[in-house]
């Protein structure tokens, strides 16, 4: 995943804990067991420099996983962030199954060197192996950038579908850090990780992005954002289903994209936005992190060089309507000022709206009441961006005639359905130098 803050500063912490590490003023320290498997292959170590309430600066460290600490020898300048969930209360929730997965481990090994079915006990191992990681999942809480704490088990409802997280979901150095910085009312400035081996001199360690398979399911979480990129003028998201892209009017519409972004991010201009996806639409969102750069994309979107893809999956089979395969609808719409939000048909004082088409395919969705039904996926291409531009291309009988499916304003939305509708393409250029910016972002449905 893309690391989600600046790693320069915080960089220059983690060479010199490499560094103090292969000069022998610092040293790492077992204190629990290690797996054979992980023995001599070094840690990833992490840093981050952090603000407080007065402005004044915080420096923390971290090592991976539980079984080591870095010991400094007693040197003070910065803050040791020890794991989230101690290794006697791992190995404590571990130890009831532990004798019996090692036991069927070895029996499964035999039966294999002797060409005996093991099937059964391999499938024994699987559920003692799910029933321990359960036990360790439900002791991990993180401190969020939104002054929450969260379960993994929360988490991983959102964004692992509702799966246990991988062993050693929380040991990373990233949402170590992240969990002191936020538990102590802390802006993260610069946060980095690199990997050191022992048995090597690391003075040309790199910095590590957080890992894909652990730390993608708790960094959004944790920070309330995805972040796909950043650099130090502009920042690409995917924003979730049912989440705003701007504040509404009440204190209940006060949490979206924005303002996550500036708890996150506190110097960025008061809007940042330069474009806004429907609440119930996710997907790629670029954002402003200055003024100048807000102009620029913002003309860009204005003169129709911004180039957007949005995947959809309409509520019927479009083929029988005798809709071609591809194509370009011109429509005009403004808002209905007796029923708002909604937009209706008016081509006298109607904006005009264009959008392009391909269908994808003809799938079978299965809707969460279990019923199985037909559904088209389409691949719209707006070349203007009105407000519901695509909601009523597909639902208006002007257009499509086919909503949708969980379309709460133009069709209809079940309960545990959300509009499916994804911003899968986004490309523009880059307000500094202007090189093409490209990113693809496939849909969870």
């Amino acid at each position: 995943m893309f690391a989600p803050f600046d790693q320069e500063s915080a960089f220059l912490i983690c060479k010199k804990l490499c560094s103090e590490l292969d000069s022998g003023v610092s040293k790492l320290v077992r204190v629990s067991k290690l797996s054979a498997e992980r023995e001599g292959q070094g840690v990833m170590l992490g840093a981050v420099k952090c603000t407080d309430s007065d402005g004044s600066e915080v420096y923390a460290y971290t090592v991976s996983g539980s079984a080591y600490v870095l010991d400094r020898g007693g040197i003070t300048d910065m803050v040791f962030v020890p794991p989230i969930v101690s290794p006697k209360d791992i190995a404590a929730a571990l130890s009831e199954n532990d004798a019996q997965i090692h036991s069927l481990t070895e029996c499964i090994n035999e039966a294999k060197k002797n060409g005996r079915p093991y099937l059964q006990m391999s499938q024994q191992r699987t559920l003692l192996t799910s029933a321990s990681l359960k036990k360790v999942n439900v002791l991990y809480r993180f401190h969020c950038a939104d002054k929450k704490i969260r379960t993994l088990k929360e988490i991983c409802a959102q964004y692992n579908n509702d799966s246990l997280a991988p062993t050693g979901t929380g040991d990373c150095c990233a949402p170590k850090l992240l969990d002191y910085a936020y538990s102590h009312n802390l802006v993260v400035q610069s946060m980095c990780e690199v990997f050191y081996n022992p048995g090597l001199q690391n003075a040309n360690s790199v910095p590590c992005p957080p890992c894909d398979s652990r730390c993608a399911i708790l960094l959004p979480a944790m920070l309330g954002l995805k972040i796909i990129y950043r650099d130090d003028r502009i920042i690409v998201v995917d924003k979730q289903s049912g989440l705003l892209s701007i504040p509404g009017r009440g204190e209940d519409k006060q949490d979206c994209i924005t303002s996550r972004l500036k708890r996150l991010f506190p110097n960025c201009i008061q809007q940042p936005s330069v474009h806004r996806l429907d609440m119930e639409t996710s997907g790629l969102m670029v954002l402003a992190f200055d003024a100048e750069a807000h102009r620029n994309l913002s003309r860009q979107f204005q003169e129709g060089t911004v180039k957007k893809e949005y995947v959809a999956l309409l509520d019927g089979v479009l083929a029988k309507k005798g809709i071609p395969e591809e194509g370009t609808m011109t429509l005009f719409f403004r808002l209905d000022i007796d029923n708002r939000p909604h937009q209706i048909w008016d081509d006298v004082y109607g904006k005009k709206a264009v959008t392009s088409w391909k269908i994808l395919d003809v799938e079978r969705y299965t809707a969460p009441d279990g019923s199985v039904r037909n559904v088209t996926r389409v691949l719209f291409k707006p070349q203007t961006g009105r407000t519901h531009q695509l909601r009523l291309a597909s639902a208006d009988p002007h257009g499509f005639g086919i909503p949708i499916v969980g379309d709460t304003l133009y069709g209809k939305c079940e309960e545990g359905e959300r509009l499916m509708l994804h911003a899968r393409y986004l490309a523009f250029d880059h307000p500094t130098d202007g090189r093409r910016m490209e990113f693809q972002l496939e849909s969870g449905f």
